[in-house]
């Protein structure tokens, strides 16, 4: 029986505001480039994957201003190569520089506090696990997401990022629960769905845009508003 949910934080429940497609256009239209916001979309999700496999083996806090650099502009390449735009390594660190330099805000998807609410009206202990370090309760409290929220861990708290085990184990012991009695919904296969099943908790792949079609050894679901539908065949819907 599952008694407790655990979501990732940025891209599952929330995103930027303003949205990082006009960012990226409206950086590189300052550097005299023409890039297709259309396609800006499948260019973060092929770099966020990049991000998070290369944060697990190496968390960017632990790495030197000069190293992160380096990191941010060899993923803002990426994500201008599958957006249809090639650059140098140092135009990419140019046009990064100028995106991370625009103020944002993180505000909720629409299905997220629906969602949040009907889980927790049936019962179900729900929390929220990041790689952020920053203290995630406040930040849930403004966002209104906070009063459906049991725990909030992120990977300062826990000593560990996603995909290793301390940050799982701290929301089982927070929750109160087996592994085989919890889900983990994230939207990186890597940190959220292998880092879930290392521990034995179940997970469940969101993916919002429809680009991990690669993905096919654990259950997918498009927006939060199908969670119900798959626990209701739990935990036989979840292998």
């Amino acid at each position: 029986m599952i008694k407790a949910i655990s979501f990732d934080f940025y891209n599952t429940l929330v995103r930027f505001w303003p949205p990082l497609d006009e960012i990226q256009h409206s950086s590189c239209r300052e550097l005299g480039l023409n890039l297709d916001k259309d396609k800006v979309e499948r260019g973060y999700a092929v770099a966020d994957v990049f991000f998070n496999e290369e944060n697990g083996n190496q968390p960017l806090a632990k790495r030197t201003e000069e190293e992160r650099l380096a990191f941010f502009s060899r993923y803002e390449q990426i994500l201008l190569e599958h957006s249809g735009l090639t650059v140098s390594l140092d135009l990419a660190k140019d046009i990064w520089r100028l995106a991370i330099s625009v103020p944002k805000d993180f505000i909720a998807f629409e299905d997220t506090l629906p969602a949040l609410k009907s889980l927790k009206t049936q019962g179900y202990r729900l929390g929220v696990l990041s790689n952020l370090r920053r203290d995630m309760g406040p930040l849930c409290k403004e966002l209104g997401i906070g009063q459906y929220l049991d725990f909030c861990i992120n990977s300062a708290e826990a000593g560990a990022e996603k995909p290793h085990a301390p940050i799982f184990l701290a929301a089982l012991e927070r929750a109160s629960v087996a592994p085989e009695e919890a889900i983990h919904v994230g939207d990186q296969y890597h940190s959220d769905v292998l880092g879930a099943r290392g521990v034995g908790m179940h997970s469940v792949l969101i993916d919002r845009g429809g680009w991990q079609d690669d993905v096919d050894d654990c259950p997918k679901i498009s927006s939060l508003s199908d969670l119900e539908s798959l626990l209701e065949g739990a935990p036989d819907s979840l292998s």
